[in-house]
């Protein structure tokens, strides 16, 4: 897994870690809050025989940088830019998982000449009415979300993650768990995790009125995926993005939790194929 490290302004100096295959149209990868490149890796192989595909492990994640800095989603966009202009990549589609496809979608509001088109998987937007967990209003508390951070043990990710299917797969658990392990739950980790759920709730909140009306005349295609069961991101969070963004075009999962990537791989992958690849769109 190739890494590079970023130059010049906030970003300086952050090391990303990711993962490219294939020859073709370029396509970003973005994962989700707590996950990683692999994340995608039912989906990689499939996608790079038509594209360049590339998946990195976003700051604060993975085996990526986790500095005490801050996490809100108009950081993350500027680490995609930066992740693109270290690579020479002059525009790519952008495809975003649960957080991921906010990152998506604030890279594509700020940086539209870049990008060619954005499909969200399973993907919470802001703007759009969502109810957070109670864990995750617990853990915005400081203090609060520190402690319950040390109770964090592979066995209670496990069982958290699981819900998140709408049938879990004990070995796909055990990967999304126990993969780089200790990068992923360590001191700076915990801390780049509690950080970025404080940070975003001012994007989902406080910004909330302005992504919309954002979003509203946001000309790029879209493609949404989502699963019905999804117990994470409810469907009606989905159907009111794709109502309220012009070109959006939603493609419904039945028996599919939160994650339709790794649920229903091959569905996705010929979905996601047919829309990358295609012309991109006018700049």
């Amino acid at each position: 897994m190739p890494e590079i490290e970023l130059r010049g302004g906030e970003v300086d100096g952050l090391r990303l870690h990711y993962i490219v295959e294939g020859r073709g149209p370029v396509v970003i990868l973005v994962h989700g809050l707590g996950g990683f490149a692999e994340y995608w890796r039912h989906n990689i192989e499939a996608l790079a025989a038509r594209a360049t595909v590339y998946a990195l492990d976003l700051p604060g994640s993975g085996r990526s940088s986790k500095p005490p800095t801050r996490y809100a989603l108009g950081d993350f966009a500027r680490t995609l830019s930066g992740f693109m202009d270290a690579l020479g990549l002059a525009h790519a589609s952008i495809v975003g998982h649960s957080l991921g496809g906010a990152v998506a979608v604030t890279y594509a509001l700020t940086h539209p000449s870049r990008v060619d088109r954005v499909a969200l998987l399973g993907a919470i937007v802001p703007g759009f009415p969502y109810r957070r967990s109670w864990a995750a209003r617990l853990a915005e508390i400081h203090g609060v979300g520190e402690a319950l951070s040390l109770c964090g043990c592979a066995p209670l990710y496990k069982a958290v993650l699981a819900r998140c299917f709408h049938a879990p797969d004990a070995a796909e658990i055990d990967f999304l768990v126990d993969s780089f392990y200790g990068a992923r739950t360590g001191p700076e980790a915990r801390a780049a995790f509690l950080a970025t759920i404080r940070h975003i709730k001012i994007d989902f909140i406080d910004h909330a009125v302005a992504y919309r009306r954002a979003l509203a005349g946001l000309d790029l295609p879209m493609l949404v995926i989502h699963g019905r069961q999804d117990a994470v991101v409810p469907w009606s969070h989905c159907a009111d993005v794709a109502r309220a963004v012009p070109r959006a075009v939603v493609r419904w999962i039945d028996r599919c939790g939160h994650f339709p990537q790794i649920e229903h791989a091959a569905v996705v992958n010929a979905w996601l194929g047919d829309f990358v690849v295609r012309r991109a769109a006018p700049r």
